[in-house]
């Protein structure tokens, strides 16, 4: 039996079974409701009736959301809560992501949080996020300010390039034993340690990927060797999430990420965007995120990975081109 597309029943998702009946269930009121993703399925002749597993969903290339206002409404009214748009080098198209309701955003990364690092408030938590800062409409950003304020804590804060103060702030944590989450992009991180080294035994250390074209690209062994030694800590967590989605994954520090419940990742080929690879096999990272119920839950990204038996992934780079096959299907 399908289950109702409701916030209810994604967030209440306990076994695989229920995320498959949901995923299915989403998938068909998607395809009747979603004008985009409609007339993306009609190019590939795809009868959403057909569908039977969510193997044999056609999924979104996320170049879409660059094009189109992909939302999912069964009613004329789309009036948007909010618009997050994506980063991206000069001239070149960044992504619009349509939120119709931003509670069910909100309400996706504070249980995820909750269930990768236990209660916000027992946290403080400092950002140091200056390229996300100085732009508006980033999603991680309304994030991290909605998780510093749920943290009461009155040294939560965000740092633009201020960065004598979080040396100075941290320092002062740690001393007081306090739990403490930094959260930065990897080339700010970076900067820091080239001001001050640390030993921190209390401070989770979380990257959100990214040189901005600040610093030369680094494999992750290299890049998390460099801030384990300069942080003082055994393991840098990540964060995986993007502006299309409302849902995230976390690293606790070994490469792999895990979702949340509501969320899972398939690997396509990266050869026919329809077949799926094998378990430690590299391909197309492909996103169910239920939490999209007013977007599209099924999203082709532009980053190759592997999937493994315990249902972790690992994000090994991107695809050199800049388009995903697919996206001729459908034309403004």
């Amino acid at each position: 039996m399908l289950l109702k597309p409701h916030r209810n029943n994604i967030f209440g998702l306990i076994t695989p079974l229920d995320f498959e009946a949901l995923a299915l269930s989403v998938f068909h009121h998607q395809a009747q409701y979603n004008e985009v993703y409609a007339r993306y399925l009609s190019g590939l002749s795809c009868n959403p009736e057909s569908i039977k597993k969510t193997e044999e969903i056609p999924f979104l290339p996320i170049e879409f959301f660059k094009s189109h206002q992909v939302i999912t409404s069964n009613s004329l009214e789309k009036n948007t809560a909010a618009i997050y748009t994506s980063s991206g080098t000069t001239g070149s198209l960044t992504s619009s992501h349509f939120v119709l309701d931003v509670t069910i955003y909100e309400e996706s990364y504070l249980k995820s949080f909750d269930l990768f690092y236990g209660k916000i408030e027992s946290y403080c938590i400092l950002a140091l996020l200056p390229s996300y800062l100085e732009r508006g409409g980033s999603s991680l950003i309304y994030m991290t300010e909605d998780l510093i304020k749920k943290t009461t804590h009155p040294d939560s804060s965000f740092y633009l390039n201020n960065y004598d103060a979080l040396i100075l702030k941290l320092k002062s944590l740690e001393e007081r034993g306090q739990k403490t989450i930094l959260i930065g992009v990897t080339y700010a991180l970076l900067d820091l340690l080239d001001k001050e080294t640390f030993q921190l035994k209390n401070t989770i250390i979380m990257e959100t990927g990214g040189m901005k074209g600040k610093r030369k690209e680094m494999v992750r062994e290299e890049l998390h060797s460099i801030l384990c030694k300069g942080f003082g800590v055994d393991a840098i967590h990540s964060e995986y999430g993007m502006t299309e989605l409302l849902s995230q994954a976390y690293s606790n520090g070994n490469g792999r990420f895990i979702c949340p419940p509501w969320m899972k990742i398939l690997i396509r080929d990266t050869n026919d965007p329809f077949s799926y690879m094998p378990t430690a096999r590299t391909g197309g990272i492909n996103v169910i995120d239920l939490a999209n119920i007013n977007s599209c839950s099924f999203i082709a990204t532009q980053d190759l990975g592997k999937v493994y038996a315990d249902n972790s992934f690992e994000v090994l780079g991107r695809f050199d081109n800049s388009d995903i096959r697919g996206c001729n299907l459908l034309v403004q």
